[in-house]
């Protein structure tokens, strides 16, 4: 399902404190072939995202900044350069020598950090590492700091529109600004404070640690005891560092739990098919919150007239508010969902695909993700994002995270996997890598938590499920996690 854009043809109050750093060159049409990519990441996400690129004519080459990825090594060429301050020099000797026409960043933590910034040549820290060096890009027009641009386009946002991510007291502020329906809510820097607020409320709260925890940041406690020793454990024992060390807490709001997912230009919105993310740990929506472990797409649990909501009183006010303070936002927005009796209300947003939402989104995808990545950084010109195929195959997807034993807490490294080709010998199914690396007898084992995403396609859910889950059973990963209810009707 491709949802009709939304044009907003307001401009911003003031485009001084963050001008839009892409070039006001006349664009040409893309030519097949002639786009050389540069991607950024190293998660199952990152793989479908180079899985799915691959398939447009429009690719010239592919590179990726984690090359020792097992699937993102056979997929593109290395570009051994990940993501640091101090790698300026060499980023932009690298994107000059392959001509980068396109970066695409997936993680949250380099676009906290600025690396779009960096990339354009819009980051006054970064100007230092790039003198002297000869960019294809050039002097990036519009640039607030002179400096050189290593890559002309992007697609990720700024450092300050991830703000929306990265900060969540700055994002739940926008909220309110923007009158977007969330939940009701403060933010503490002190734990005394937060302590007292707490024992004000006769109702449990969530809190939250309002920086990038990897999804881990989340936490409902059902007493009052136990609201204390998690604000104990993030403000004072600083157990997620500086993450914790400012908390929000909200009322705890009652529903169902979905993902939405737009593509925006800044000024433009189309959004893709709803997403249920399946965050907790266990079976029936137990256990601790995760990175993910699981996704449906698309959710039966939102219907067309409640998206059209969604877009109408979430994702539009917020572009708007961020162009009212200047800040032009173009890839990815992310809501996170609550569906309460009283409608949507926002939880939280990030600034990049959800992981594993997008390999779901991608395998259903039969638009050209190249092709929208480039009209949404702005590389095509005005209008080019509505007019980008992002059309999806009918059926539903179904992905499958296989974690690695003790996650999310302690999770064990080095135990060999085996039968990938196996699981996808299933009709329908793909995997996808995480957190695994071969040893040097060419052995796969798991190197973090999230290790595989096991992604099948089919007529509807039920059948993208069985295919899922009878491809899950062909792998050989000992002690694997692995929840049995994912895309079922809990949610969670």
């Amino acid at each position: 399902m491709t949802r009709p854009p939304i044009a907003d043809p307001t401009p911003p109050a003031d485009s001084r404190a963050h001008p839009d750093p892409r070039p006001p060159n006349p664009p040409t049409p893309p030519t097949a072939g002639t786009h050389n990519v540069l991607l950024f990441g190293s998660g199952a996400r990152e793989h479908a995202i180079a899985w799915k690129l691959r398939q447009s004519p429009l690719l010239g080459a592919l590179f990726t900044d984690a090359p020792a990825h097992p699937g993102l090594g056979a997929l593109a060429g290395p570009a051994a350069i990940p993501w640091s301050r101090k790698d300026h020099y060499e980023l932009s000797k690298f994107a000059a020598a392959e001509r980068i026409g396109l970066a695409v960043i997936g993680p949250e933590e380099p676009l906290a950090d600025g690396l779009t910034d960096v990339l354009l040549g819009t980051d006054s820290m970064g100007d230092a590492g790039l003198a002297g060096v000869v960019l294809g890009g050039g002097r990036r027009p519009g640039s607030t700091s002179g400096g050189l641009a290593p890559v002309p386009y992007v697609f990720g946002p700024t450092r300050a529109a991830a703000r929306l991510e990265s900060d969540k007291v700055f994002s739940k502020q926008l909220m309110r600004d923007a009158l977007v329906p969330t939940a009701e809510g403060r933010s503490f820097s002190e734990a005394s404070a937060a302590v007292s607020y707490l024992e004000s409320r006769t109702e449990p709260m969530v809190i939250k640690a309002a920086g990038l925890c990897k999804g881990k940041g989340v936490f409902l406690p059902d007493t009052l005891d136990q609201a204390r020793a998690v604000v104990h454990r993030l403000m004072t024992e600083r157990a997620l560092g500086p993450a914790g060390a400012t908390v929000v807490i909200e009322e705890r709001l009652r529903g169902r739990e979905v993902s939405v997912f737009a593509v925006t230009d800044g000024r433009t919105l189309v959004v893709l098919d709803p997403c249920q993310d399946h965050k907790r740990l266990l079976d029936g929506a137990r256990g601790p919150n995760t990175g993910g472990m699981g996704a449906l797409c698309p959710t039966p649990a939102i219907d067309e007239r409640s998206l059209a909501r969604v877009e109408r009183e979430v994702l539009v006010p917020t572009i708007d508010a961020l162009r009212r303070q200047g800040i032009e936002y173009r890839g990815v927005l992310y809501a996170g969902l609550m569906l309460t009796h009283a409608g949507p209300k926002a939880l939280e947003f990030n600034v990049r695909f959800g992981d594993p939402e997008c390999q779901a989104l991608l395998v259903r995808m039969r638009g050209d993700l190249l092709h929208m990545m480039l009209a949404a950084s702005g590389a095509l010109g005005p209008g080019a994002l509505e007019r980008a195929d992002l059309s999806t195959e009918p059926g539903a997807a179904v992905c499958l995270v296989m974690a690695a034993p003790g996650y999310p807490d302690a999770p064990r490294t080095g135990v060999p996997i085996a039968g990938i080709d196996r699981a996808e010998a299933v009709p329908g199914v793909r995997v996808f890598v995480a957190a695994a690396r071969r040893d040097e007898s060419g052995t796969l084992r798991s190197t973090g938590g999230r290790v595989l995403s096991i992604t099948a396609v089919g007529a509807d859910r039920h059948e993208a499920r069985q295919r899922a889950y009878q491809a899950a059973k062909a792998i050989d990963f000992p002690g694997a996690l692995l929840r049995t209810d994912i895309g079922t009707d809990i949610a969670g």
